[in-house]
């Protein structure tokens, strides 16, 4: 039986996460993941690939509704978010859209940490993007899918492997999941999965998680570290399709409803 470790969302896309007991899960996914992000000038997005300082950055979610931002070096601020107002054309590797313009303080904050310029735009009210593969559903922001899902033991069997040719273990925080989940023993039992259960909300499998270079940034200094784990996740977890290195699942809300820590994971269908 599977049940929910861990549960996380990360309010600006590539800044640092926020652990929670319980969560509501909308059709985007967990309540404020991924409702913002940072761009360029020219709309394109800012990530860990070229900007790993973003790790450390930390965003929190206030309850009246505001947001707090901290990172080393700089003074924390925390700015009143604007659900909507100024549109600016925004772009990532695989979608373009719009996002609401979050104010002068915070692209002035971000431009300062980040040491270019940049702006913070949040997700519209009107925003309409939907996932492509086996199963569709709302997103906001993020790469491609509402959720990220990972097991423990996948992790573990990764982790044994890079041991097994001197390395040092990595981390969960290096996959940046909302979900991970413990207790099944065979590792990527999470990529058979097709319909399932957690709490009151239903998911559709995706695709798999085809990782970048993101991976190498040590989410805790925010500094590249490497090769691992794409070093040894090339060994064995090489997409047929894709070509690239796959660790975890994506998946789509296809009934919203709460999250806790300890729920029971009810698998409905798996991969023939």
């Amino acid at each position: 039986m599977a049940r929910v470790r861990w549960l996380g969302y990360y309010p600006v896309k590539a800044c640092g996460g926020t652990a929670v007991e319980v969560a509501d899960v909308g059709p985007a996914g967990l309540r404020h993941d991924r409702a913002f992000m940072v761009v360029a000038p020219d709309g394109n997005f800012r990530s860990q690939r070229k900007f790993p300082i973003m790790a450390v950055i930390q965003p929190i979610m206030l309850e009246d509704g505001r947001m707090a931002l901290s990172a080393p070096g700089v003074e924390d601020i925390v700015l009143d978010v604007v659900p909507d107002g100024q549109r600016h054309e925004v772009a990532t590797t695989i979608w373009q859209g719009k996002g609401v313009d979050q104010g002068s303080e915070a692209h002035d904050w971000f431009s300062t940490v980040l040491g270019a310029p940049s702006m913070l735009v949040g997700v519209p009210p009107d925003h309409d993007r939907v996932s492509n593969g086996v199963t569709q559903g709302a997103v906001g922001f993020a790469d491609s899918t509402a959720f990220l899902v990972v097991s423990e033991s996948s992790l573990d069997t990764l982790n044994e492997r890079i041991a097994s040719r001197g390395g040092e273990p990595v981390p969960m925080d290096r996959f940046r999941p909302n979900i991970v989940l413990s207790g099944w023993v065979e590792p990527h039992t999470e990529d058979r999965v097709r319909a399932m259960t957690v709490g009151s909300v239903d998911l559709g499998y995706v695709k798999p998680c085809i990782r970048c270079s993101v991976t190498l940034v040590d989410q805790e200094t925010g500094k590249r570290r490497g090769p691992e784990p794409i070093r040894t996740l090339a060994d064995y977890r090489r997409d047929p399709d894709d070509g690239g290195v796959a660790f975890g699942m994506k998946a789509a809300v296809t009934k919203p409803g709460q999250l806790a820590v300890g729920d029971e994971v009810i698998v409905h269908s798996w991969m023939d």
